[in-house]
């Protein structure tokens, strides 16, 4: 058994990051993988690729054989929105022995413990989709299904894109205004028209999801176009609605709350965007400090696996530091460490 390491993971929707951190704040190894969402590809198929990443990281902790269990676990994945899909995770876990105690959750807890030290707040992710998690002094959450459409949903990468096509194919044909969408958006794939994208999607050569990686094109071009602007602003107000909601619902509305934002469209930097985040919160919430965190997710799932063993301040900050620069080493080059 190992004692006093964590099994941290970020289970995502399109990648998965996987560390083991030792109690003294130590990253032991990180390893990345495609995505993990039991939405996407079901409990079986989630915890096939959480096996493979463990015992790659293991093997390059060098602690393989394998050494199991660790303290703790802490899995935090896209798509466990509700209770049934955390119990179902965590009964699907039970018999594998990774860790002495495994904590199942939403990845919305990992970006708002990413992003404070205070242990409460605002969490809101809006990468290839949209989610918020409320959390109050007194441990009493507020949270969101956040399945697209048919809950109320807009917003992330993939809204945005789709959003983008919609008004380039509406600019061409002339059901809608002129907007510069009309030519960067078919240009992005190589294609002359949006009605050549449309096709190409609708004939399967185009993935339907690619739309996500329209998203910085529309941030772009925002800054002269009134339509890609029109798309930003809408999606300032959806994030600006559930940072509301979770603020009404958790009586926080006059408290000084961090509002905590992750995800890659807003960690852009798009100044557009989160000004117009920061001025819409202030309407509602004037104490609350909004900021977009620069550490990963995962980072926010290791340090509240710290947390669960009272790690002190010492190594929580060796921990936010050490595990920032790996991902940063593995953003830039696909490796780290031994794995």
């Amino acid at each position: 058994m190992i004692r006093d390491v964590v099994l941290a993971v970020d289970g995502g929707n399109s990648k998965t990051d996987l560390a083991l951190v030792g109690g003294d704040g130590r990253v032991l190894a990180l390893a990345r993988g495609p995505l993990s969402s039991p939405h996407h590809i079901g409990l079986d198929g989630s915890i096939a690729v959480l096996d493979r990443l463990l015992e790659r990281a293991l093997h390059a902790a060098r602690l393989w054989p394998v050494e199991l269990p660790v303290a703790v676990g802490e899995l935090l994945m896209a798509g466990v929105d509700f209770p049934s899909e955390e119990q179902a995770l965590d009964e699907a876990l039970a018999g594998r022995g990774w860790a002495r105690r495994t904590i199942v959750g939403n990845d919305t807890f990992a970006v708002l413990r990413a992003g404070t030290d205070r242990g409460w707040g605002i969490g809101i992710v809006c990468g290839t989709g949209i989610n918020c998690v409320g959390v109050a002094p007194d441990g009493r959450t507020a949270r969101f299904p956040a399945l697209g459409a048919i809950t109320g949903d807009w917003g992330g990468g993939y809204d945005l894109g789709l959003g983008a096509l919609s008004a380039a194919a509406r600019s061409e044909d002339g059901r809608g205004p002129a907007t510069s969408l009309e030519r960067s958006v078919p240009a992005f794939f190589g294609l002359e028209t949006p009605q050549g994208v449309a096709e190409a999607i609708h004939t399967g050569k185009l993935a339907m999801s690619r739309v996500s990686e329209l998203a910085p094109l529309v941030l772009a071009e925002a800054r002269a176009d009134g339509v890609a602007a029109g798309l930003v602003a809408r999606l300032a107000d959806e994030i600006v609605a559930l940072a509301r909601a979770s603020l009404e619902r958790l009586s926080l509305n006059g408290e000084a709350v961090d509002v905590v934002l992750g995800g890659g469209v807003v960690q852009a930097g798009n100044g557009r965007l989160l000004d117009a985040i920061t001025a819409g919160l202030r309407e509602i919430a004037p104490a609350a400090t909004v900021h977009a965190t620069d550490s990963p997710p995962i980072v926010g799932a290791a340090l509240l696996g710290l947390d669960e063993l009272g790690a002190s301040p010492e190594a929580l900050d060796r921990l936010r530091s050490e595990l920032g620069e790996a991902v940063r080493d593995l953003d830039g080059n696909g490796r780290f460490g031994n794995g």
